[in-house]
């Protein structure tokens, strides 16, 4: 009997299953100081400048990146993150989804806890978040929230970012 995957969907429960199980273990065997062994996978437009300042914004804090240039909308659905959290790009981070511009101190904080939770997610795009943030915003910083999304498609607030007064 031939047991290899035969659709997209269970190559991709396969891949989330142990990009997951990887990320746990490097973590249980070296603790969040060692993220930079942590696998990010990205899915982005080719074109989107804040997209690739998020990636950057991964990549600074010890994430190493893959990045789909394929667009995000698919792959948010696949995943499971219901639209009215939607943003410009989705990543997929330790068996995690992390949907629009979180910042980095919140996926490690994600990645230590552990919580039974599909993933993380900053909806739309809130100036002053990482990637929609410095100089081309006039460094403002609005008010937005981190949502922690469950499995059952409902959430709370992961953590608030107050802004500040430019």
């Amino acid at each position: 009997m031939d047991t290899r995957a035969t659709s997209t969907d269970e190559v991709l429960s396969r891949r989330a299953a142990l990009v997951g199980a990887i990320g746990g273990a490097l973590l249980v065997m070296h603790g969040p100081a060692s993220a930079k062994a942590i696998f990010a996978e990205v899915w982005k437009d080719p074109n989107c400048g804040c997209c690739k300042d998020w990636v950057a914004h991964l990549e600074a804090g010890g994430f190493k990146v893959k990045v789909n240039d394929t667009g995000n909308e698919v792959m948010r659905a696949r995943l499971g993150v219901d639209p009215k959290y939607g943003s410009c790009h989705t990543a997929l981070i330790g068996g995690y989804v992390i949907e629009g511009h979180v910042p980095v101190r919140e996926i490690h904080r994600l990645l230590k806890e552990r919580p039974t939770a599909l993933g993380l997610a900053v909806p739309g795009m809130p100036v002053g978040s990482p990637g929609m943030d410095g100089g081309p915003y006039g460094n403002r910083k609005d008010p937005y929230n981190v949502m922690l999304l469950a499995k059952d498609a409902s959430a709370k607030i992961y953590q608030r970012y107050e802004g500040s007064k430019s």
